[in-house]
């Protein structure tokens, strides 16, 4: 009877191991969970930016305050009769 139960315990701790520590285990499971949701959140991010470059395109595309705001601001441009006036920070020690 003695036999028949260390038997018996060692096949239950036998199928217990592919259960925790194989290559479909719980463990495992944990690890690719984990990473869906670590995917999902980066998606969402992903998604979030293109939605705001896609609103910008179609600014761009149809309206013109959009483009004079991009001239005047990265390509420091102005228009006829406007003039630029551009105050420096003063520099210390300097005049």
């Amino acid at each position: 009877m003695r036999l028949l139960s260390l038997v018996l315990l060692a096949l239950m701790l036998a199928t217990q191991y592919p259960l925790w520590w194989g290559k479909g285990g719980w463990l495992k499971l944990q690890d690719l969970q984990a990473q869906v949701r670590q995917e999902t959140d980066d998606n969402q991010a992903l998604m979030a930016r293109n939605n705001a470059l896609q609103a910008e395109v179609q600014d761009l595309k149809t309206g013109i305050s959009a483009v004079e705001e991009r001239a005047r601001g990265e390509l420091n441009m102005i228009r006829e009769g406007e003039y630029f006036v551009q105050i420096l920070p003063r520099t210390p020690g300097g005049q």
